[in-house]
């Protein structure tokens, strides 16, 4: 057990309203994820308890270690494929996850295409910076992949995703989110998912609708 969970948990959301509140939006329309990579089982039945609903893994062999332990929780969380998808995982991967949030090409959406069974919500991932340590689709490559991928009968992309470069301050990613909220909106779509723990509060002033966090949740891991 974890007696500073409460505790972080507390000081998250009330981050969370009033970095809402500095833009006039409601805290509703912010879904926290907790990053629950590396966290045990009990820890993870602790945040629930403390009313956490949306969890987020980022491999798809540790999610699956603990899928029995997830689908035990009433009500059922959602879960959250929020690290990058091998292709070989994909099978799995739609076992387990509610949600996709890292799509970053057309052949890992054809892949998902393929082995869904029904409709599966995705979020496409945006490599706003252009950095070359980082995967997924380029800003001008959006408009053409919401084109393909809108004959696909079973992607249903949700909204977009991004990671911020790493950064000094968080007030310096705030271009990268910025320009991510305008690709969203010009193509109308709902989420975005942007901001971790170190630059959330900036994330949500640029309209993030989905936070991943880890660290200010569950403390520093290895």
């Amino acid at each position: 057990m974890d007696a500073d969970l409460g505790f972080k948990l507390e000081a998250v959301n009330e981050r969370i309203a009033r970095a809402c509140q500095r833009v006039k939006r409601s805290p509703q329309e912010i879904t926290l994820i907790a990053v629950t990579k590396m966290v045990p089982p009990e820890t993870i039945e602790q945040a629930f308890r403390l009313g956490v609903r949306d969890f987020g893994e980022n491999r798809v062999q540790e999610a699956e270690s603990k899928a029995a332990f997830f689908k035990g929780l009433q009500p059922r969380p959602t879960l959250h494929m929020i690290g990058h998808l091998q292709s070989n995982k994909v099978r799995t991967a739609l076992g387990l996850f509610d949600i996709i949030h890292g799509v970053d090409s057309i052949r890992l959406a054809v892949a998902l295409e393929r082995q869904a069974a029904s409709r599966i919500a995705v979020l496409l991932e945006v490599n706003v910076a252009a950095e070359s340590s980082k995967s997924g689709f380029s800003l001008q490559e959006i408009g053409p992949a919401l084109k393909t991928l809108s004959n696909l009968k079973n992607i249903e992309v949700r909204g977009l995703m991004t990671v911020a470069p790493m950064v000094e301050e968080p007030e310096q990613a705030r271009p990268v989110f910025r320009k991510l909220r305008e690709l969203r909106d010009t193509y109308k779509l709902e989420h975005l998912s942007m901001g971790m723990t170190g630059d959330f509060e900036v994330a949500i002033e640029e309209g993030a609708t989905l936070i991943r966090l880890g660290g200010a949740i569950f403390g520093a891991r290895e």
